[in-house]
């Protein structure tokens, strides 16, 4: 397991604004994490006072394929976050040249941060017995530890509230869930896959009673056929983002829709 985020984690936790993924190169850190790397520069964009005014922009970028995604910061604004870049340069010339095309005004760019990501295990078989919950409410927000999971559940319930919709008008439905996780570890400096089938594909499997903070927890009909995937954050509940346009909001393993449909969880950090 590469080396924790130390120094520079309560950026992370308190502004939510670390890098995602973009159009430059993605590096990969170990041959045990394939398909998972860490965050070059990045490139935000925006302060807005209204989510929609966020949404436009990410869906006009996303046009332009930047696989730009929003989120709210501490303070209540909204921004727009996208890009890998591996010099703070490449990044520079990126946001001047979409300054020049008049997609963007002003942009600011984010430093890489070190992230600590696990090496993938082979799966293990084991029957997963059902978790103890409590009812699908929001925790007041932990101080930041230094767990990253940790940190990844209190980033995803940043969210809970905003109606998403993963690139506006031009990716499928079933595209806004794992969008959504993506999302929320590229705020942690992490890239993980694009869909929910291929996000199941890494990371080390987790028992159902082993779940931390910060795991994803996947559903559908079988590991063939993932369709939907969450955060888990704690006391048996998990935030997602149910279906295009809906609110992202919080929910519990135990209502019986996700209980029959439950078909795994996966560990990156």
């Amino acid at each position: 397991m590469m080396t924790r985020l130390c120094s520079v984690v309560w950026i992370v936790y308190f502004t939510l604004m670390l890098a995602t993924t973009g159009c430059a190169a993605q590096r990969k850190v170990t041959a045990g994490a394939a398909g998972i790397s860490r965050l070059g520069y990045s490139i935000q964009v925006g302060a807005f006072k209204e989510v929609g005014n966020a949404e436009r922009l990410a869906a006009k970028l996303q046009v332009k394929g930047i696989d730009a995604f929003y989120f709210k910061k501490e303070d209540g604004v909204y921004a727009v976050r996208f890009g890998d870049f591996p010099s703070r340069e490449e990044a520079k010339r990126a946001g001047k040249k979409l300054v020049a095309e008049k997609l963007v005004g002003a942009f600011f760019i984010a430093e890489p941060r070190p992230a600590s990501i696990r090496k993938t295990k082979e799966p293990e078989l084991r029957q997963l017995p059902p978790a103890t919950v409590h009812a699908p409410t929001i925790p007041k927000p932990r101080a930041a530890s230094g767990d990253m999971g940790e940190i990844a559940a209190r980033t995803a319930e940043r969210f809970v509230g905003i109606p998403y919709r993963w690139g506006g008008d031009t990716v499928v439905d079933g595209m806004d869930c794992s969008g959504f996780v993506r999302a929320v570890y590229n705020l942690c400096g992490v890239n993980i896959p694009r869909t929910s089938r291929d996000q199941y594909k890494v990371g080390d499997q987790v028992g159902r009673d082993d779940l931390k903070d910060g795991d994803l927890v996947f559903f559908g009909e079988s590991e063939e056929k993932i369709n939907h995937v969450g955060i888990y954050v704690g006391n048996g509940r998990f935030v997602h983002a149910p279906r295009r346009g809906d609110d992202i909001k919080v929910s519990a393993l135990d209502e019986n829709y996700f209980t029959s449909r439950f078909v795994g969880a996966k560990r990156y950090f």
